[in-house]
C-alpha cells in the first residue's frame, strides 16, 4: 500500500468506486463534487511535537466569545438611542439571527472541504488561484485594522484610568508589547485560557457599567421610534454590524478542533453569550442613561466608575485583539510551512519564524493605530469593505456554491436559496451604505493627530 504525502488524507479507492443507486436517488446531496484527495492543513499528528487539532468545543466557543464580543458591547446603547428602542431590538435580534446562520454555513463550507482553514482557502475552491490571494489578502487586512483598533483602545482606557498620566504613543507602543508577548503560544488551545480572563472580564466591566447608570440615572428621554435620518440611522445600525464581526477567525479556529463537527456548539455557545449580553446591556444602559448615552457607554458613569470599569476590562481589549492576531499570524506561518514538517517543530527556524511574524505584525498594527486620523471613521470603513462580506454576504456565496444545481430542486432549497440571496444582498447593503456612511464621516471629520502625543480619552 502506498503512503500518502505528509499533510495528505487519501479518501480509500474501495469506498469511492461505487455508487449504490438507491443511495443515490434518497441523497443526492451526499454524491455531490465530493473530492477524492482531501489535505489538512496541519496533516497527521500523531508523533509532532506541537499538536494544533486538539481544541474541544467549549474552549473554541469562548475564545469565539472573547474574539467577537470586547468593548463594542459598551457602543450598542448609543445605537439604540440613535434608532429607538423598538428598531436598535429588531435590528439586534435580527442581525444576531443572521450571524448564527452564516456561520453555520461557514461551518458546512469547513466540513465538506476538510483542507480549509482560512478564508484564502475557501476562495481557492471557489475562484481558484484568484480567489485564494484575494480573499486572503482581504482577511489579513481586516484582522490587522482590529488588531490596530484594540491597541488604539488601550490607549484611550490607560489615559482614562491615568488622567493621561503619559505620551499615548507610549501607551500605544505598552499594549503593543503585551499584546505580542501574549500572543506567542502557536496553538489556539493555549490561547483558550485567555478568553475566561477576557470573557469574566467584558462581563464584570458591562455589570460595574448597568449598575452604575442604574444608581445614578444619568440621563431620560427613552424613545421608542428616534426621528432620524439614513446617515445617523445606519451609523447606528453599523455599530450593531461590527458586534457580529468574528467570522473572518471562524475557519482557523476550527482548523485546530479535535473534532470539527463540535463547532455547531461551539457557534451556539457564541451566540447565546453575545446576544444575551447585547440585548441586556443595550437595554438596560440605555433606559437610564437616555437619550445622551456616550458611546462607549463607560463615559455616561461617572469618573471614577469610568476608571474602574476600564480597568477590569483591560485584560478583554488586549486578548480580544490577540486572538484576531494570532488568526493572522497562522495565516502567514501556514503560507510559508504547510506541507512541511516546520510546522510541528519546536527548533530555533519555527520559533523564531512565528516569533517574528509576530513581531512585525503588531508592529504595523501599531504602526496604524498611531498613525491615521480619525481612526474610528477609518476602522468603520475597513469593517464596511470587509466585516459585511465576511460575516454576511460571503456565507450566501458558499452556500450557494456548495448546493450548485440544486438551487430549486426541491421547496427546503427553494426556500434556503431565497435565503441565501438574501443574505448577498444584506452583505452588499452594508458593505454600500457602509461605506457612503464612513466616507462622509471622514469628509465632514478631518484631523490631524497623526502620532500625536494628546489625550485621545
Amino acid at each position: 500500500m502506498s503512503s500518502s504525502p505528509p499533510g495528505l488524507d487519501v479518501v480509500s479507492n474501495e469506498k469511492s468506486s461505487y455508487i449504490n443507486p438507491t443511495d443515490l436517488q434518497s441523497d443526492p446531496e451526499k454524491f455531490i463534487d465530493v473530492p477524492k484527495v482531501r489535505q489538512d492543513a496541519f496533516g497527521d499528528e500523531e508523533f509532532a511535537e506541537v499538536k494544533y487539532k486538539v481544541l474541544k468545543w467549549w474552549q473554541c466557543g469562548l475564545l469565539m466569545v472573547a474574539e467577537t464580543v470586547s468593548l463594542g458591547v459598551l457602543s450598542l446603547p448609543a445605537a439604540v438611542a440613535g434608532l429607538g428602542l423598538v428598531p436598535a431590538i429588531i435590528v439586534l435580534v435580527f442581525l444576531g439571527s443572521l450571524a448564527t446562520y452564516t456561520g453555520y454555513v461557514i461551518g458546512q463550507m469547513k466540513w465538506k472541504y476538510p483542507h480549509i482553514s482560512t478564508m484564502a482557502d475557501a476562495g481557492e475552491v471557489i475562484a481558484g488561484k484568484w480567489g485564494r490571494e484575494f480573499l486572503g489578502a482581504a482577511q489579513i487586512i481586516f484582522l490587522i485594522f482590529v488588531m490596530a483598533s484594540h491597541l488604539l483602545t488601550f490607549t484611550v482606557a490607560m489615559n482614562t484610568i491615568t488622567n493621561h498620566g503619559t505620551c499615548s504613543i507610549v501607551f500605544g507602543i505598552v499594549g503593543m508589547i503585551v499584546s505580542f508577548i501574549c500572543s506567542l503560544p502557536r496553538t489556539l488551545a493555549k490561547m483558550s485560557w485567555l478568553s475566561i480572563v477576557s470573557f469574566v472580564s467584558i462581563m464584570t466591566s458591562v455589570i460595574i457599567v448597568m449598575i452604575a447608570v442604574g444608581i445614578t440615572k444619568p440621563g431620560s428621554d427613552v424613545v421608542a421610534v428616534v426621528d432620524t435620518n439614513l446617515f445617523h440611522g445606519f451609523t447606528a445600525v453599523c455599530n450593531i454590524v461590527f458586534a457580529f464581526c468574528g467570522h473572518a477567525a471562524f475557519f482557523g479556529l476550527m482548523a485546530e478542533l479535535k473534532n470539527p463537527k463540535d463547532f455547531t456548539k461551539s457557534l451556539c455557545l457564541l451566540q447565546g453569550i453575545d446576544m444575551g449580553l447585547y440585548i441586556t446591556a443595550a437595554l438596560v444602559i440605555y433606559r437610564y442613561a437616555g437619550s445622551d448615552v456616550t458611546s462607549p457607554a463607560l463615559g455616561s458613569a461617572s469618573p471614577i466608575v469610568a476608571k474602574i470599569a476600564y480597568g477590569i476590562s483591560l485584560p478583554t481589549i488586549i486578548i480580544a485583539g490577540v486572538i484576531n492576531g494570532h488568526i493572522a499570524f497562522k495565516y502567514v506561518y501556514l503560507r510559508i510551512f504547510q506541507g512541511t514538517d516546520r510546522m510541528h517543530k519546536r527548533d530555533w527556524i519555527a520559533t523564531g519564524s512565528w516569533i517574528g511574524i509576530a513581531l512585525v505584525l503588531w508592529i504595523l498594527a501599531w504602526i496604524i493605530s498611531a498613525a491615521i486620523p480619525v481612526f474610528s471613521n477609518l476602522l468603520s470603513l475597513i469593517t464596511a469593505l470587509f466585516a459585511s462580506w465576511f460575516t454576511y454576504g460571503l456565507s450566501g456565496i458558499f452556500w450557494l456554491f456548495m448546493n450548485k444545481g440544486m438551487w430549486f430542486s426541491s421547496p427546503r432549497k427553494i426556500a434556503l436559496t431565497l435565503l441565501n440571496f438574501l443574505v448577498i444582498g444584506v452583505g452588499a447593503a452594508l458593505c454600500g451604505l457602509g461605506l457612503w456612511v464612513s466616507g462622509k464621516a471622514l469628509h465632514d471629520n478631518p484631523s490631524s493627530a497623526s502620532f500625536s502625543c494628546a489625550n485621545n480619552a
